[in-house]
């Protein structure tokens, strides 16, 4: 038999027989191996381990714990979903099911309108169709075969997308069972290997994001290698869903958003300012709106143009900015500048709209008026790696300051990007070395940089494993061009700088949600809303109450007093509903002694404290931002 020869993952190196399949590979090197591989890369090609070697290559074997393995799971379960489906309402049409993050969906055109209810029943059968254990077999087919099959069936969707495919592609069907799609795979090898999934909700969808095609039904669902992950997965989403910022915004009085534009701002500003401060940041306010030229030099016209509002003064157009460095670049260029002067590091909470579709509207996370915390940094080139390395700094403080982890992504040059392949590749290298001397892991995400230049993305865990992107860092060389920036060097001649633009929070108004959810609304003492309540037990206490209020607003807190007419136990339970870091109960005792009984939020009642001993403790605490 003839063989071929392919390289592993590990770098060994093995002769099979030509024409054996990946699972049978899979299989030879362990038995293990063959029962927990999904799916394979071969020669970086994502395939079915019922694909067969016909050349030498590299292989890599990909279980439920490489993306790829996740990403086949969940696509079959997808058509497992689309079969369950065609089983139970017969007058069906499929549109498309891929996976997503972290599970699969189905559009679906039928006359039965879905309910909840009728997830468990659909779920019942999909669970029928896994023990029934179907090969999944992939089989190639010409054009016409393709419309030919669908024709037949009464699938519109897959006829059209098969007549909107390029000439000369391959055309893959998927089948298991009496079930048939239209997909270019790769799935895994049977539906029996689909053991852990669940339905979990319904939406509409147009026809391709199209709102002039119709609306067809969506359903979402999930599928995991094991039940207990499922199980785990399913328990985070409770969790979620109990720390969600809008519900949760809501019931604590955090925050409000009105259709007319949202705003917002708290302690973290002035963490913000005295931090950026301590950097060496000069903070800076440019204008809301600039006249449209300006946006036709900064390339935000071609690039941008899409999210932005427009106005017209004095005849003459405007735009509203949706990023605030040419306001920045504004700044700097408004003088002259020495080699002496750099690095010249700029900040600003600058106000900025994007105009975003209606259903992306999510709360605080997404928003179509934010304030973004930007920073502008303008070095000589040999200052890039040293200014990279001191905003990674900044940012570690910010971040560990609540508590948060994060891992960095570095993103390349996209498809419609400013600027020759020789400066992308200049600042792409600079950010890769410089996160590399700083010893910091990162992956490479190709294609997924600003249309600017390359960038360094900061991607926060919370407290349940959730992650975020925030912070973020784009090294810029040519917007210094397109804007004719320079400085005077050594040799007297004119030279242009570099510019990084920065933001730590991204978006003030985001960041609050995530830290809301991070903390499930029971903020640290410096943070909180309120972070003391009084709570006299009588109208006898009432006047002592406002003093200490007052005394404890002097010493820089921010108190409120529960001044109703309802019992003490009503009181305390409302304030620990609240989640509010400490609740002074004052009587007649503690009037007397000048005293209060405290009850610290996770700590419960401390008991009776001297006011001074109490405030000297709050003051401290929220100064070491405890």
């Amino acid at each position: 038999m003839a063989k071929v020869s392919i390289t592993l993952k590990d770098g060994s190196i093995r002769a099979m027989e030509k024409g054996v399949s990946l699972a049978e590979v899979a299989e030879s090197i362990s038995r293990s191996l063959g029962k927990t591989v999904l799916a394979a890369k071969f020669n970086g090609q994502t395939v079915g381990l019922n694909y067969q070697l016909e050349r030498d290559g590299t292989l890599e074997f990909l279980t439920f714990a490489d993306s790829e393995g996740q990403e086949a799971l969940r696509h079959s379960a997808s058509h497992i979903l689309a079969q369950a489906v065609k089983r139970l309402y017969g007058d069906v049409k499929l549109a498309i099911g891929p996976a997503i993050a972290n599970g699969f969906y189905y559009d679906i055109d039928t006359p039965h309108i879905f309910v909840p209810e009728d997830l468990a029943k659909i779920e019942a059968e999909m669970e029928k169709i896994v023990k029934e254990d179907f090969p999944i077999v992939r089989q190639e087919v010409s054009r016409q075969e393709a419309l030919d099959l669908f024709a037949a069936q009464g699938e519109i969707y897959k006829q059209e997308l098969i007549r909107d495919l390029p000439e000369g592609v391959a055309i893959s069907l998927y089948r298991q069972g009496e079930f048939v799609d239209l997909c270019a795979g790769p799935h895994v090898p049977s539906t029996g290997r689909v053991k852990a999934l669940k339905l979990q909700s319904l939406a509409g969808a147009y026809w391709r994001g199209d709102h002039r095609n119709k609306m067809l039904q969506r359903i979402y669902g999930t599928a995991f290698e094991k039940k207990s992950d499922l199980d785990a997965y399913l328990t985070l989403l409770e969790e979620a869903a109990k720390r969600d910022h809008r519900k949760l915004g809501r019931e604590l009085d955090l925050f409000s958003i009105q259709d007319e534009g949202p705003g917002f701002r708290n302690e973290l500003e002035n963490f913000w300012r005295k931090l950026h401060d301590e950097y060496g940041y000069q903070e800076i306010k440019t204008p809301i709106i600039l006249h449209q030229k300006l946006w036709q030099q900064s390339g935000h016209w071609d690039h941008y143009r899409e999210n932005m509002y427009f106005t017209t003064i004095d005849e003459e157009g405007y735009a509203v900015k949706p990023m605030n460095c040419p306001g920045g670049i504004l700044i700097y260029r408004s003088r002259h500048h020495s080699y002496r002067e750099f690095p010249i590091r700029t900040c600003e909470l600058g106000l900025v709209h994007r105009h975003e579709i209606s259903g992306a509207l999510h709360g605080l996370m997404r928003v179509r008026s934010f304030t973004q915390d930007d920073a502008h940094i303008f070095m000589l080139p040999h200052q890039i790696k040293d200014e990279i390395k001191g905003v990674i700094d900044l940012f570690n403080a910010v971040y560990g300051r609540f508590g948060m982890s994060y891992h960095a992504e570095l993103s390349t040059k996209p498809e419609k990007a400013m600027g020759s392949d020789e400066i992308w590749e200049v600042a792409t290298k600079a950010l890769q070395e410089a996160l590399e001397e700083y010893g910091m892991p990162y992956k490479v995400n190709p294609g997924d940089g600003a249309f600017y230049g390359p960038k360094i993305d900061f991607h926060l865990q919370d407290s349940i494993g959730r992650t975020w992107q925030c912070g973020t860092i784009q090294l810029d060389m040519l917007m210094p061009e397109k804007f004719d920036l320079t400085y005077i060097a050594e040799d007297g001649q004119k030279h242009r700088p570099v510019m990084i633009h920065r933001t730590c929070y991204g978006s003030i108004e985001r960041f609050i949600g995530i830290l809301i959810e991070h903390y499930a609304g029971a903020f640290p003492a410096w943070l909180s809303p309120v972070q003391v309540k009084i709570l006299p037990i009588t109208d006898r206490q009432m006047g002592y109450a406002r003093k200490l209020a007052e005394m404890i607003k002097k010493a820089g807190a921010r108190v409120e007093v529960d001044d109703r007419n309802e019992k003490i136990g009503y009181k305390i339970r409302e304030g620990q509903m609240e989640k509010i870091p400490y609740l002074l109960v004052v009587g007649d005792k503690e009037m007397e002694t000048s005293s209060v009984a405290v009850r610290q939020r996770g700590k419960g009642d401390i008991g009776a404290v001297p006011l001074e001993d109490f405030i000297a403790t709050l003051v401290g605490d929220i100064a070491a931002k405890l």
